[in-house]
Formats: C-alpha cells, sequence, structure tokens
C-alpha cells in the first residue's frame, strides 16, 4: 500500500479520538494567592512538614463554591517569640472565575497552627459551616446565613485539647438525622521545647524525623446532641485509639452495603482502622480481617490520603490509599462481604506512584466518561534529599485515566500537570467552581501559593450534576448514595464531609455521561428510603429534595 494510503487511516483515527482535557493553574488570576505556611525552610521538625487541606463549600448559599484553605504557622509563632502574622483564608467566589478574600469580613481566620477542615450543616439550618482541625484545639465556626461565621466551638465541646489533630469527617453514624463528627489525633508532639532529632533516610541524614520515636494522639467521635452540642462518645461507641496510632485522615462510608455509615482512619506508619458500624451506636474494628490495614504484603503503611469511590460501577465504595516514597499507593477494590483486595498493580497504579510521596487524592471523573479517576499530590518531607539521592523534595502531580476495563493509565503528561512545576504538594480537592460541567482541583502546596487547575475541556462529554437535600435525614444529605444511569454505564456516587488529606470536596454529586443526553436517577437516602426520579437530561444541574423529587433553582 503506498504511504499516502496508510497514513490516511492514521489521522482520521487521530481526528476521531476524544481529545483530553488539560488543566492549567489560574490562581494568579483567580485571585487565590495566599502564602501556606508551614514551618520553617529547613525542616527540622515533623510538625513543618505536613501541611494544610483545603475544603469546597458554598457559605453563602448563591449556588457556587466558595474556598477556604487552612494556614500552618511556625514554631516561634507558637511559642510567643514572634507575631502571629498567618490566617486561615475564606474566599468567596464572584462567579467570573475570581475569588474574594472575605476572611476577615467573615470571622473565619482560624489560629495558632492550622491542619484540615471540613465543611458540614452540622444544625441542620441550611447554612454550611466549618469545622477547623489545629495543633491545639479545634474550632467549629457556625454559619450564621448572612455572611458571617460564630465560633461556637466551646458551646459545642468539640475542641478536643491540646493535641495534634489531623483530617476530620462529618457523618451521620447512629442516624438520626444529625451530624457526628470524627477528628483522628496525630501524634504527641512539645511545640514549647521541640527536641532536634536526627535520623536517616536512604542514606542522608534528614531532621524531620517521625512519626515513628513519637508517642500518637487520641482519636474522638463527637454524638451530635441535636442542641448545638456534641458528646464525646469515642469510648462508648468502641472506635477509642487504644494504641495510638498516628491518624492522617478519617471517612464515613457504608462500605458493606447494609445502610449504615463505617469509618475508615487512615494511620500513618501503623495499621489502618475499618470501623464497622453495628447498627446500635457502637462499631467493631475489623481492619486486618477485611484486608485494609497492611499492605499487599503485609507492612504496615504510611497512609496519607484517601479516596473512596466505586470505580468499577460495582455497587460497593472501594479505597485508595496514599503512601510514603519507595513504597506504592495502594488501590484496595471492595469485594463485598467485608473484604477488600490489594489491586495496586494490575490496575496500573502501583509502579508509577513508587517514586512519589503522596498526600491528597480522591477519585472524579475529570473527562466526563463516565468512570471515576483518580488525581493524587506528591510532595517528599525531606528537603535534605534534593540533589543528595535520586528523589526530588518537589514532586509532579498525578492523573490516572480510569480506562473502564479495572484498569488506569497515567495521564499526568496529556493533561497538562507535568507542565507546571513540581511542587511540595499537600491538602487538595475537587469542584466545579465555575459551573461549567467539568470538574477542577484545588492544591495547597506548603510554603507555596496555591494552585487553581481549571480544567479546560471536560465538558465536552456530557455530564450531569446532583444536589440533595434532607428532610428526615441531615439537611445535607451526607451519607445519601446516588444512583445513575446513562448509555448502558451504572454509577453511584456518595455524600461526604471530608476526605481526601486534611479536605473537602464538592457536596453536589457530579456524574460524567459521555454521550447519553439523559441518565435515570435514584437516591438512597440515609436511614432508608429509596427515591427514583427518572429520566433526567443530561448537561444540568439539579436539586432533588428528599420526598419531593425534583426541585427548581
Amino acid at each position: 500500500m503506498p504511504r499516502a494510503l496508510w497514513v490516511i487511516p492514521l489521522l482520521l483515527a487521530a481526528a476521531l479520538a476524544p481529545s483530553v482535557p488539560a488543566f492549567r493553574d489560574t490562581a494568579e488570576r483567580a485571585g487565590i494567592t495566599a502564602l501556606i505556611v508551614s514551618g520553617g525552610p529547613k525542616k527540622n521538625y515533623v510538625l513543618e512538614v505536613n501541611g494544610s487541606g483545603a475544603c469546597w463549600l458554598d457559605y453563602n448559599g448563591d449556588g457556587w463554591m466558595d474556598l477556604y484553605l487552612v494556614n500552618g504557622a511556625t514554631l516561634a509563632q507558637l511559642q510567643g517569640k514572634a507575631p502571629a502574622q498567618t490566617t486561615n483564608h475564606l474566599y468567596r467566589n464572584n462567579r467570573d472565575g475570581t475569588f474574594t478574600d472575605v476572611t476577615a469580613a467573615a470571622g473565619v481566620p482560624g489560629r495558632g497552627w492550622g491542619f484540615g477542615c471540613a465543611a458540614a450543616d452540622y444544625d441542620n439550618d441550611g447554612h454550611t459551616d466549618l469545622l477547623v482541625t489545629n495543633y491545639g484545639p479545634n474550632i467549629l465556626y457556625r454559619n450564621r446565613g448572612d455572611g458571617t461565621f460564630a465560633d461556637v466551638t466551646v458551646k459545642a465541646g468539640v475542641g478536643g485539647g491540646q493535641i495534634w489533630h489531623a483530617g476530620p469527617a462529618f457523618g451521620d453514624y447512629d442516624l438520626d438525622g444529625r451530624l457526628d463528627l470524627f477528628v483522628p489525633g496525630y501524634l504527641d508532639f512539645d511545640a514549647q521545647k521541640p527536641e532536634l532529632r536526627t535520623c536517616e533516610y536512604r542514606g542522608v541524614k534528614v531532621h524531620a524525623c517521625g512519626p515513628l520515636g513519637y508517642k500518637g494522639a487520641p482519636d474522638a467521635l463527637y454524638r451530635n446532641n441535636g442542641d448545638g452540642t456534641f458528646t464525646d462518645v469515642t469510648e462508648k461507641a468502641g472506635v477509642a485509639d487504644r494504641k495510638l496510632y498516628f491518624g492522617f485522615q478519617a471517612v464515613f462510608e457504608d462500605f458493606d452495603n447494609d445502610g449504615r455509615p463505617d469509618l475508615f482512619v487512615a494511620n500513618d506508619s501503623n495499621p489502618n482502622y475499618l470501623y464497622r458500624n453495628k447498627g446500635d451506636g457502637t462499631f467493631e474494628e475489623i481492619g486486618v480481617q477485611s484486608g485494609v490495614a497492611y499492605s499487599a504484603d503485609g507492612k504496615e503503611m504510611s497512609s496519607m490520603g484517601v479516596a473512596v469511590g466505586d470505580y468499577d460501577h460495582d455497587g460497593r465504595m472501594d479505597l485508595f490509599i496514599t503512601t510514603f516514597a519507595n513504597d506504592n499507593y495502594v488501590l484496595l477494590h471492595n469485594d463485598g462481604g467485608g473484604f477488600f483486595t490489594d489491586v495496586s498493580y494490575p490496575a496500573g497504579v502501583g509502579e508509577p506512584t513508587v517514586p512519589y510521596l503522596g498526600w491528597a487524592t480522591f477519585f472524579f471523573d475529570y473527562d466526563n466518561d463516565g468512570h471515576p479517576d483518580l488525581f493524587c499530590a506528591n510532595g517528599h518531607v525531606y528537603p535534605e534529599v534534593e540533589g543528595a539521592i535520586k528523589e526530588s523534595f518537589r514532586q509532579p502531580l498525578q492523573l490516572f485515566r480510569n480506562l473502564g476495563n479495572g484498569k488506569f493509565r497515567e495521564v499526568s503528561l496529556e493533561s497538562g500537570l507535568r507542565a507546571l512545576p513540581p511542587q511540595t504538594a499537600r491538602g487538595g480537592a475537587f469542584a466545579d467552581f465555575d459551573n461549567d460541567g467539568d470538574l477542577d482541583v484545588v492544591v495547597s502546596v506548603m510554603d507555596g501559593k496555591p494552585l487553581l487547575l481549571e480544567n479546560s475541556g471536560g465538558n465536552r462529554a456530557h455530564w450531569l450534576r446532583v444536589e440533595l437535600t434532607g428532610e428526615t435525614c441531615n439537611r445535607m444529605a451526607v451519607g445519601a448514595r446516588v444512583k445513575v444511569t446513562a448509555g448502558g454505564l451504572t454509577q453511584y456516587s456518595t455524600v461526604r464531609a471530608g476526605g481526601s488529606y486534611l479536605s473537602s470536596n464538592d457536596p453536589r454529586l457530579h456524574f460524567g455521561l459521555g454521550s447519553s443526553a439523559a441518565a435515570e436517577v435514584e437516591v438512597a437516602w440515609p436511614g432508608g428510603g429509596t427515591e427514583k426520579i427518572g429520566r433526567v437530561k443530561a448537561n444540568q444541574a439539579v436539586r432533588i429534595r428528599q420526598g419531593r423529587g425534583l426541585q427548581g433553582r
């Protein structure tokens, strides 16, 4: 065949192949320019290397996602040797691709050294509130509904004391219609008298040693009393962290599909916890027997971030966990019956993640093809490795495209992420911040400015966004699971508050529909009851109120 003739099919195939949506950093143009502080540049202490989180929330109820960024501090500031100059940042979405810093006006500056956040309507008044975890007492900001927040921590009873708190999560574990709160504790560190330690990492002497060598900090479960207060039920509920593991991130999710939210806790350098909800106000810890406590070779993982999603459309929620460098990130397939299998290497996410140290992670359908993809934020903890060994302190972001056959392929280059400079990335979350039908990403960068990764082209495929409002369940419908069927593909997604790494994603559920112009929608509400909504046209945002079906805006 003449060369001109065999080139034609190749050109035709290239023209018909779906183009890969690209991400571009628009943070500067958007006005999201806060400097995220995390100790000093030398990173002499473990407190200085974990960074902080980011939460998407619609705090003013205008239908556009606003952004809250948690900030750290320096040891000198904690010790009172330097003025407290850092603050958390609340950015109001201006609905034109830009944001305005309204932290002071809204009254949510935080204090001390912040780490994580979770956004949820804990008092069922229709306004999204904000929980901030710190090195030191947590802060619960109650949304007054007028653009401002009130610090109600003391009244609510969720401060937690002078310990290092990590990645929180809200969930209605007892299904009484009120959101409860779980806060993992990380480790016992004395910021007033820090001990400068020296340890060795792959032949390099480093100082930010930990968490091994320290004692852990306790976890806490707070039951919502429905009157603006919470009760610590950690012991009573059976979730006491008796071995004081190093807790990083918690997620509520019904992993065994029995209608009750279970609780997963990612522990750094310790076995992970999986608490099965027994339905009587207590939990049973089944991490080891379920297969999520250790890696496939029986080792403890440095579990950092947690992604939850049904990547293979079997109706069961799977787990993905980011880990330390030289140890692959772990994809745990939910086999049903309370068991998980490590499929990291067969699924294609094992080998590409070995060189990196991961933090924020989430399943999200960036190209709207109906298959949840995987995002990973990376960055080392030891600046001393730079130039000393093959590993680098600043590392690239990673994106894995779900191929729809149980496997993933890394598309970091094609998606534009490799065009960005390597980062010391930590927290991260997704949201359709510009309401254009595709999912965007924010990444909190330690000792740098955040990245706002705008999705360019994901909305070339069809999509559907679902926002839920509870009536008998909690108002925000946290724990509700939505089933969407289109083009022969069935998808499941759950409303959550807290996850990734120290962060919260867009609470509105986003479904890519590929070439389908409509979808069948069904909602399973927390506490029982399934509502069939029926056929819904694509490329729109819909609101569903429990028991009342589709609602107008």
